[in-house]
């Protein structure tokens, strides 16, 4: 049996388990990577993706032998979107691992609670009714007052519910997130129609606006928000035995979980804004990575971010190259194996 550290300080040494399955997780990430960038409409060889990537860092280390559109095609269409879907994957994936220690509830999700539709209600707001006021950074922070609004109403419903329970906890978050959508809905259906194509991004899901200029929010926002949520792996490990056993400890239960919603909603706003609505991400990859590394969150968490990346990418790959040439929204992939997931896993809580 595993043993979880309760310490409240900064993660120990690293174990050699970590260092192994992170090893084995970077080189399928790097061939992931790969493969998404090469497969497509327009199949483009992996000799040439690496000539292209390499010749964009070092210039004219490999000879051109390839045409312009192919150029244009892996650096400013692929690569984009293959590290978009890594940067959303991972941050989704630590948010639900991090909301599942702090509510102690293994169904804990930002999709299931409702803080992906405060984040497309705000990016929703945004697009069709406020216009960019303060250029590219309006929809992300727009997202993210929306996913906090969101976070705030399930803790103030769960309250007046007395729905303090584990599962209770996530029909508040359901209920919440059915409000949430039937709002963003009343702002598309005011909102001027010949923009209705656009929303549809938000409310399914899609990588295709991803671009290089963009790339840098969400970036900083994994790193800030995951390095803390790291550090504080500890206190997420006194957090799954109980408030009681938190307090002990001196750490002040109340208030850190109050953080942690707020972290979640800040990084699921921004991923929400660049990728529209992902669901069970964060359901999926922590349970599965619990299977593997345990539930020490200093293993749990960057493992969490490596396999919630790598699934992103490949769930992107379905979405494109099962209808090819027409992308199908990553949202419909993720939440049909999220789904079935979902079933699996009622059915082994209740076993």
């Amino acid at each position: 049996m595993n043993r979880i550290r309760l310490s409240a300080g900064p993660p120990a040494r690293t174990s050699p388990v970590l260092w192994t399955v992170g090893i084995i997780g970077v080189a399928v990430l790097v061939g992931s990577l790969s493969f998404a960038v090469s497969v497509g409409a327009v199949a483009v060889p992996l000799e040439t993706v690496w000539g292209i990537l390499v010749n964009k860092i070092a210039p004219n280390t490999f000879a051109v032998d390839w045409s312009a559109g192919r150029e244009a095609i892996v650096w400013d269409i692929r690569f984009p979107r293959a590290i978009l879907a890594c940067l959303v994957g991972a941050g989704l994936a630590m948010v639900g691992a991090s909301l599942q220690a702090v509510t102690r509830n293994p169904l804990a999700d930002p999709h299931l609670l409702g803080i992906s539709a405060g984040g497309a209600f705000g990016a929703i707001l945004a697009l069709l009714h406020t216009g960019l006021f303060i250029g590219l950074l309006t929809v992300p922070l727009l997202a993210f007052l929306g996913s906090l609004g969101a976070t705030l109403l399930v803790l103030a419903v769960s309250q007046v519910a007395s729905a303090t329970s584990a599962d209770r906890l996530v029909l508040a978050g359901v209920a919440v997130s059915f409000i949430v959508m039937s709002a963003a809905n009343v702002l598309i259906f005011v909102g001027d129609p010949r923009a209705t194509h656009t929303v549809v991004f938000w409310m399914l899901g899609g990588l295709g606006l991803a671009r290089w200029d963009q790339l840098i929010y969400p970036a900083l926002v994994l790193l800030c928000c995951g390095t803390y949520l790291w550090l504080k792996s500890g206190t997420l490990n006194a957090m799954t035995v109980g408030d009681e056993t938190a307090t002990t400890l001196g750490i002040p239960a109340a208030f850190f979980r109050l953080t942690v919603f707020v972290i979640g909603a800040l990084v699921t706003g921004v991923m929400v804004a660049f990728s529209g609505i992902i669901g069970f991400v964060g359901l999926m990859i922590p349970h599965i990575v619990r299977l593997l590394v345990g539930g020490d969150y200093r293993r749990l968490l960057p493992i969490s971010a490596l396999c919630g990346a790598v699934f992103l990418v490949w769930a992107d790959i379905i979405a494109r190259t099962i209808m090819a040439p027409n992308d199908m929204p990553i949202g419909i992939v993720t939440g049909l194996i999220g789904g079935v997931f979902f079933v699996w896993l009622l059915r082994r809580r209740m076993g």
